[in-house]
């Protein structure tokens, strides 16, 4: 059942990245031209943004559509990990579109171009109203894993853009001030750079295959050695496929009775359940070795 839902999820945000991928890459070619017979450095930045957001977003579709894929003995785990891996080329692609527009703002401020603020209107209402349509697509999935919150995040980011771009049009058409358009794309850029970095974080913390966050091992150890069988647990390992698909394993020692009452095959099923039903971060795939009280492993072979 579960695996049903997943993979219905996996096809109604296949079908929502779609729709979102034709809106932006729409915008970006009539923002480009936009930019060009404006002259606006505000509207190029969010272009180019908008460029790395197309690009994201086509990421987002090819990750959604091999996460479907079925397991196969090659890949254990299927293509999970692709919408982590797209993710985290979506937020660098993010973070230097950023840093480029804070950049060149600043050059900018100090080197005004003549800019048309009529056209520049023009074009800023036309990029938010598809950003509009698009965060609407995707606002319903942007929870269900990393890939869908980072192309709804490119969304907004795009939005906050284009009220941008359409704020500076508005004050460079009433008071001729061209320096609005540098500010509107530093600020641009400082809507886009932290939302990057914390998204490049989160994508690292999983390929790096850091803890779950949320999931304290040392709780967990306690908790598995509080029971009766259990004397002591080592080689406890924690880490995350992709959202959502938290992995342990773990040694567990017990009294070398318990393989000869059958204790030892009931311990495991108890454990399962502990680590699955327990904690804040449910972890449903879980991998004990159950090691009787007189085995005892080779230290190089050992971790806690």
């Amino acid at each position: 059942m579960s695996h049903d839902h997943d993979h219905g999820s996996a096809t109604t945000n296949r079908k929502k990245l779609a729709w979102a991928f034709g809106i932006t890459a729409t915008i970006l070619i009539t923002e480009v031209i936009g930019a060009f017979l404006t002259n606006s450095l505000a509207l190029l930045v969010d272009a180019a943004h908008m460029l790395t957001d197309s690009t994201g977003l086509l990421l987002a579709l090819t990750a959604a559509t091999l996460v479907m894929r079925k397991p196969t003995a090659k890949r254990t785990w299927g293509f999970r990990r692709a919408e982590v891996l797209s993710a985290t080329l979506q937020s660098t692609l993010l973070l230097g579109v950023g840093v480029y527009a804070l950049i060149d703002g600043v050059r900018r401020l100090f080197e005004p171009t003549e800019i048309s603020g009529g056209g520049l209107l023009v074009f800023g209402i036309i990029g938010l109203l598809g950003n509009v349509a698009s965060m609407l697509i995707l606002a319903s999935g942007k929870d269900d894993n990393l890939n869908m919150r980072a192309a709804f995040l490119e969304v907004v980011n795009d939005a906050l853009g284009s009220v941008a771009v359409i704020i500076s049009a508005i004050v460079i058409s009433t008071t001729g001030w061209m320096q609005a358009d540098s500010i509107a794309a530093m600020l641009i850029a400082a809507l886009i750079i932290p939302r990057a970095l914390k998204l490049l974080g989160e994508t690292t913390h999983i390929l790096l295959e850091s803890t779950p966050k949320g999931l304290d091992l040392e709780d967990v150890r306690a908790h598995l050695t509080a029971h009766p069988m259990v004397l002591a647990v080592h080689d406890l390992h924690a880490s995350q496929i992709a959202s959502n698909l938290p992995i342990l394993s773990a040694h567990v020692v017990v009294e070398d009775e318990a393989f000869h009452t059958g204790a030892a095959a009931t311990l495991l099923g108890e454990l399962q359940s502990c680590v699955a039903e327990h904690f804040e971060v449910s972890i449903e795939h879980s991998t004990f070795q159950i090691e009787s009280h007189s085995h005892q492993a080779p230290e190089h072979e050992r971790h806690d």
